[in-house]
């Protein structure tokens, strides 16, 4: 682990890392939470829904900013072999939960994701703790939507999508 503060900065690098944040991000866009969500009973610590574009633009570019300080690491093949992981269960969420209305299974892909983005931080903060730290607040929102995505499914379980059935 090291604890240098100022790390090269590779824009390429970190531009590739960002783009893949940006095709994650793009779910959000395509598929929206609209009218099924907002039907739903959720519980009163929900945050604000303005809090969730502001807070994942912020998360995107740390996550991106914390793989290129990896990256530029040596030794750093697993963390970012987990990074992909993380990004990959990052993406499926929506669709599943928001595109599917799949309640249940969007909250296995939650575990999975929860899973990955804590092995990344810890991976992370193995090579580099300030990239350690640019994850914590990822491994935080991340168990807040875990939560979000129980409390949901427990509040409405004759809105999870079952079958065909809208």
């Amino acid at each position: 682990m090291t604890l240098d503060t100022v790390a090269s900065f590779d824009p390429v690098l970190f531009l590739t890392f960002l783009v893949a944040c940006g095709a994650a991000a793009a779910t959000g866009a395509l598929f929206q939470p609209g009218a099924w969500y907002e039907g739903l009973r959720k519980p009163v610590w929900t945050p604000p829904r303005l809090a969730f574009p502001l807070v994942w633009t912020t998360l995107y570019v740390l996550m991106a900013w914390a793989a290129m300080r990896v990256a530029l690491r040596p030794d750093s093949g697993q963390a970012l072999a987990l990074w992909g992981a993380q990004i990959a269960f990052n993406t499926l969420w929506t669709p599943v939960f928001f595109g599917l209305h799949r309640m249940r299974a969007a909250l296995v892909v939650m575990a999975g994701l929860w899973l990955s983005v804590a092995a990344t931080t810890w991976a992370f903060w193995q090579i580099d703790a300030v990239a350690g730290a640019m994850f914590a607040p990822y491994l935080l929102w991340v168990s807040i939507a875990a939560a979000l995505n129980a409390s949901v499914l427990r509040l409405n379980p004759q809105a999870n999508r079952v079958g065909g059935a809208p």
